[in-house]
């Protein structure tokens, strides 16, 4: 078995998100399909550096799978991009020790946030960027930024419906930007993890303070109280890129493998 690492692009509008799901065609499913008609029926499961909910897109998801057979890494981006549906593109093959994890190897992500001004929507990008039809101070939101870089508990800032019970994270950029239309602009957060919902539940906090409904002090005043209700809304999923994964160099994957090993003869000898 060889296992590959594989960078991707997507349009997630027609999917239920990254994950298999029973209500819908998922990123993970299609890639596993594709996989299945190369093996001639062989199941190959696919994991991915994390999910991404439905109609969120991706300029660099992260996945892995072990093939049965090796195979040139230019010869698999072919006949994967000639299987899968148009709105997936793979961008980059590499063959990588069996070791290597899509998710636990890494070690930060970046997402951007698309919005759109004006008063009326593009037909064509209204599946790719949030329709904010207001007048926004680039300024304030940029100010109320500068708040959240750094290790802060983003309980405030993430989705109920979570299972996680640490909320400590590390913002490294947390920035907005023109976008290349006069109305446009973007949010850029590049960090060592992210909640669920978390980079979503920002944007509409931070519009709000754009909009001048709420203060830019609000920042530091919710990372103080840690509480979901006191945030602004979940912005639409649709202005959201998962942008770049980032990894953990081949010393520090042997060592993060290592510990696992460890931990996993230790548990075993527990048991």
């Amino acid at each position: 078995m060889q296992r590959y690492k594989l960078t991707l692009a997507y349009d997630g509008s027609p999917y239920v998100g990254f994950q298999v799901q029973p209500n819908g065609p998922s990123i993970q499913g299609e890639l596993q399909r594709a996989l299945k008609l190369m093996t001639k029926g062989q199941t190959i499961n696919v994991h991915g550096s994390g999910r991404t909910d439905s109609g969120v897109h991706a300029y660099g998801q992260v996945v892995h799978f072990d093939y049965p057979a090796p195979i040139a890494e230019e010869a698999l981006l072919r006949a994967l991009n000639s299987i899968c549906d148009d709105s997936i593109c793979i961008q980059k093959v590499e063959a990588v020790e069996d070791t290597f994890h899509a998710r636990y190897h890494t070690s930060g992500k970046r997402y951007i946030y698309r919005v759109e001004g004006g008063p009326f929507m593009s037909p064509f990008k209204r599946h790719y960027a949030l329709h904010h039809p207001y007048q926004t101070d680039l300024d304030r939101m940029a100010q109320a930024l500068s708040y959240i870089k750094g290790q802060h508990d983003f309980e405030s800032f993430c989705s109920t419906h979570t299972d996680k019970t640490n909320f400590v994270r590390t913002i490294y950029r947390a920035e907005v930007h023109p976008g290349p239309d006069p109305s446009s602009y973007y949010f850029l957060f590049e960090g060592d993890g992210f909640l669920y919902n978390m980079v979503r539940i920002l944007v509409g906090t931070l519009l709000q303070i754009g909009d001048g409904l709420k203060p830019i002090e609000e920042m530091p005043r919710l990372l103080e109280v840690r509480d979901r209700n006191e945030a602004g809304p979940t912005a639409a999923a649709h202005g959201l890129y998962l942008d770049e994964v980032f990894y953990l160099s081949a010393e520090d994957r042997a060592q993060k493998t290592a510990q696992w090993l460890n931990f996993k003869k230790e548990a075993d000898f527990d048991a």
